[in-house]
């Protein structure tokens, strides 16, 4: 198996996961508790966030490497534009369907406020990033991270990657102190719209960055064999799991008094204050980071450990994220992150626009929406799967090269 196929599939997991927390119904729906969120403060977002900032680490610092810090930085930013472009398509074709579909300007006011065409400040915030409609706004946190990653990969290049994660860490303790409103509060004020919203955004910067630039960290370090997981995440060094499986069984507890409403009152307002999802909170960091260490753990050193339920756990998490379907997706993920988020906007609607529907329909359209979510993949794929006429001919002619 290809390096790369594993945390494909984990990005892929994370995008089937995303999908089925983000249907909206009347309601609401079972199959959203069927969940790893349910037992951890740990999310399909920070997960597929860590595993874009690990491949940008491991991609392109070997590019860096290879064809000069030039070359890498403009990889990136080309990449970003990209991304840039599919960011503000999503937006302007759910602006172009509201004004076509009849009550659509209703149904998902709550998601893009009063957001219309001829509304040029509105316009200019979305293109600043500074109005994110909901669940568009992990791409444009991804774009505004990948503007410092260059400099970032060629600091990790130099070894230097403690100050890449020293000024991580500073930079996340000012998001938790709110000191980024010394900025957004006055553009809050500057783009504030209408219907009363100026800055929206579901993701604090300062909170979030540490997710991806970990991650950028110790991707670069990882291909250029600064690091050597073979020696580190070993069946014998059995401490670091042990102090990630500790950190996480503290953490499952109050999670499920969180997501059943079990917590007491008198705890909530202290517990509350250090579990901010939008700023990535300190309760988030430390599940976090118990979680993907554990879980890789188990990956590297677990099919070779000496309990067979350790093993047995290693084989479950292996074939999970070697699922063909997963990894499929993971290929092409951020092309089947925009298409969800149609997905996501066209069941609200459909759901908007009908009576309340029935547990088992809910659970259908999530199905089926989840078979949809490869359509990108696999158009982009298309030859893989369909084959061009091409092909055979190509085929002929490199036969007829061999026998030459």
């Amino acid at each position: 198996m290809k390096r790369f196929d594993i945390i494909d599939g984990m990005r892929g997991y994370f995008l089937v996961f995303m999908l089925i927390n983000h249907l909206i119904f009347a309601g609401g729906y079972w199959l959203v508790k069927v969940n790893h969120n349910q037992l951890a403060f740990v999310e399909d977002a920070q997960g597929f966030v860590f595993l874009s900032g690990l491949l940008i680490g491991m991609v392109y610092a070997r590019k860096m490497v290879k064809n000069g810090y030039a070359a890498g930085r403009n990889a990136i930013y080309s990449r970003a534009f990209e991304l840039y472009r599919y960011a503000m398509g999503i937006v302007l074709a759910v602006l172009a369907a509201q004004m076509i579909l009849p009550d659509a300007y209703t149904v998902w006011y709550n998601w893009v406020g009063y957001t219309t065409f001829d509304d040029p400040l509105r316009l200019a915030a979305i293109a600043t990033f500074l109005f994110q409609p909901t669940f568009m706004d992990i791409l444009p946190q991804y774009i505004v991270y990948m503007l410092f990653a260059p400099l970032l990969v060629k600091l990790v290049l130099e070894d230097k990657w403690a100050y890449v994660l020293a000024g991580s860490l500073v930079v996340w303790m000012a998001g938790q102190l709110g000191l980024q409103q010394i900025v957004t509060e006055p553009l809050n004020h500057l783009v504030m719209g209408p219907d009363d919203q100026g800055i929206r955004a579901s993701f604090n910067l300062f909170g979030w960055q540490i997710v991806f630039y970990s991650g950028l960290v110790l991707g670069a370090m990882t291909s250029t064999g600064k690091i050597d997981w073979s020696r580190i995440l070993t069946p014998e060094n059995t401490f670091i799991p042990k102090m990630a499986l500790i950190v996480t069984l503290f953490f499952l507890p109050l999670r499920l008094m969180t997501a059943n409403g079990w917590l007491p009152e008198f705890m909530l307002g202290k517990f509350a204050s250090m579990e901010i999802r939008a700023d990535f909170g300190p309760v988030y960091l430390l599940n976090f980071i118990a979680v993907a260490t554990l879980v890789t753990w188990l990956l590297v050193a677990g099919p070779k450990h000496s309990s067979g339920f350790v093993r047995g756990a290693a084989g479950v998490l292996t074939w999970v994220f070697s699922l063909k379907f997963l990894q499929l997706l993971g290929r092409h993920s951020l092309y089947v992150y925009v298409w969800h988020v149609g997905l996501v906007y066209a069941v609200y609607y459909f759901d908007g626009r009908t009576p309340e529907l029935s547990q088992l329909t809910k659970t259908a359209i999530a199905f089926v929406g989840i078979a949809l979510l490869a359509l990108p993949a696999i158009w982009r794929e298309r030859e893989k799967f369909f084959g061009t006429g091409e092909e055979p001919a190509a085929a002929m002619k490199q036969q007829t090269k061999s026998v030459r």
